[in-house]
């Protein structure tokens, strides 16, 4: 029989004792479509129609811990101004003020930093996030301390008091997990800000993440738990968005066209960054220093784009939206500029879609930005003619033979190292040798789309209906294939 002496009890118990606050590094999450779904049942009550369903996946992946500081914020935003397009809906402006407030996941049980940007509606002065009850509230992610620039909110002075709390739930943090807007709906008293909307912050669109989970009108369940991306039935993706499904007889282009644009924008402006060392999880893409890049092993795998061409977040033209692909500049400040949106690529006058940044903060969740669209250039030779009808045609038959010889391809068809191909209906990139696939999201399937404004083509998930119009805008005949 083993006996225990009183000191080895003691040095156990020490043990024990010392190594307690390592279960501190957990990470927190939740299931962050719960956080928007509240909002997204009002917006259809009020006729939002298919702008609601994008904007809500949109936002439940800023929760997730790679997100930026902002980006919740930013989709707040973009929640209340589509009710002010519907009669400025109390209900959609009250439910957004209490998403603007829900805790985001923390990557190691640190708190997560706040916002430090005005937002652009005045309804959200005042309102920052909660924070989780099992996150160290003296010490943020990013190893910021208390008084840090993001330790304390836009619009205050001092540190949050108490601790974690916040105008909706002003006693304290939220239980881990626990979505808000399950304790209440009312988005209490703002704290004091004086600052005015600005007039410079973009909103997050309609359809950032789309791609960051099943962009059907029922929503998809959400949660970055073990690394899992933004929604059930699309792997996570940090950054390209594929468009709803869901339609209203009442929607028309002119619904959207803007707000692609501006998470065209969004979506660029984070792709600055990002580096080849930046944290992501398997199946995320993004474009990192002009470079296509799929995480594949937690790390990315950047595909060189052809010459000329830089990799960039594009508006889709037929429904909410975007894509990611390799074109040239000049084609995607004119898409982007096409939408009504101003300042560029990202939307503060930069043409650059990707640069040597650092990163943001070290996490195993997917981004923001946060989507399982990918797209990749195709090496079309170019031509000499400097006219757009030049080139037109021989773009959408080029789109059409890829498309062609897509339907031929299996996961299990030989590839060359950093080959792009769809597969199945999924994006593919392949990888010592075989092909990883992502899945579009609900509603898209992966094709080749032609180029606007210079010779090639560029693959992305889209929906049907958007790749038909671009190859037939063309002149190529024949449907996706060419042999319809």
């Amino acid at each position: 029989m083993v006996q225990f002496t009183d000191a080895l009890v003691l040095a156990l118990l020490a043990a024990t004792t010392r190594a307690a606050p390592l279960s501190l590094n957990k990470r927190i999450a939740q299931t962050t479509i719960d956080s928007v779904t509240p909002w997204e049942d009002a917006c259809n009550s009020a006729g939002g129609g298919s702008q609601c369903n994008p904007i809500a996946v949109t936002a439940a992946s800023t929760l997730l811990a790679a997100a930026g500081n902002c980006d919740q914020q930013n989709s707040a935003d973009a929640m209340i101004t589509l009710a002010k397009t519907l009669d400025s809906n109390a209900d959609m402006i009250s439910l957004a003020q209490v998403f603007a407030q829900q805790p985001r996941n923390s990557p190691n049980s640190l708190a997560v930093p706040y916002c430090e940007t005005a937002p652009q509606n005045s309804e959200l002065n005042g309102f920052f996030q909660c924070q989780f009850q099992g996150s160290d509230q003296t010490s943020f992610v990013g190893g910021l301390s208390v008084g840090d620039a993001g330790t304390i909110p836009f619009g205050l002075s001092a540190a949050v008091n108490p601790a974690g709390s916040c105008p909706a739930n002003p006693s304290g943090p939220v239980a881990d997990g626990q979505q808000l807007n399950t304790i209440t709906q009312n988005p209490g008293t703002p704290s004091g800000s004086t600052a005015s909307g600005s007039t410079g912050s973009t909103a997050s669109s309609a359809s950032v993440p789309a791609a960051a989970s099943s962009a059907a009108s029922s929503s998809a369940s959400t949660s970055d738990n073990d690394g899992a991306g933004a929604a059930a039935g699309a792997s996570a993706s940090s950054t390209s968005t594929a468009g709803t499904t869901t339609s209203s007889s009442t929607s028309s282009s002119s619904g959207f066209a803007l707000s692609n644009g501006q998470a065209a924008q969004a979506l660029n402006a984070q792709f600055a960054s990002l580096t080849a060392s930046s944290t992501c999880t398997d199946g995320q893409n993004a474009c990192v220093n002009g470079a296509f890049a799929q995480c594949v092993g937690g790390k990315f795998e950047t595909t060189q784009c052809a010459g000329g061409t830089t990799c960039a977040a594009l508006p889709l033209v037929n429904s909410a939206g975007t894509s990611i692909t390799c074109t040239t500049t000049a084609d995607a400040e004119a898409r982007i500029a096409a939408t009504g949106a101003t300042g560029g690529i990202t939307g503060d006058g930069s043409t650059a879609a990707a640069s040597s940044a650092s990163s943001d903060t070290s996490s195993t969740d997917s981004a923001a930005v946060s989507t399982s669209t990918a797209a990749a250039s195709t090496n079309q030779a170019a031509t000499s003619s400097s006219s757009t009808s030049s080139f037109a045609l021989s773009n959408g038959q080029a789109a059409q033979k890829l498309n062609a010889q897509f339907a031929t391809l299996t996961a299990s068809s030989s590839c060359t190292e950093g080959q792009n191909a769809c597969v199945n209906g999924a994006f593919a990139q392949c990888v010592s040798g075989s092909f990883e696939t992502t899945q579009c999201a609900g509603g898209t399937t992966c094709a080749a789309l032609p180029l606007v404004n210079s010779a090639g083509t560029s693959i992305t998930c889209t929906t049907t209906a958007d790749a038909e119009a671009r190859i037939a805008a063309t002149g190529a005949t024949g449907g996706l294939t060419g042999s319809s």
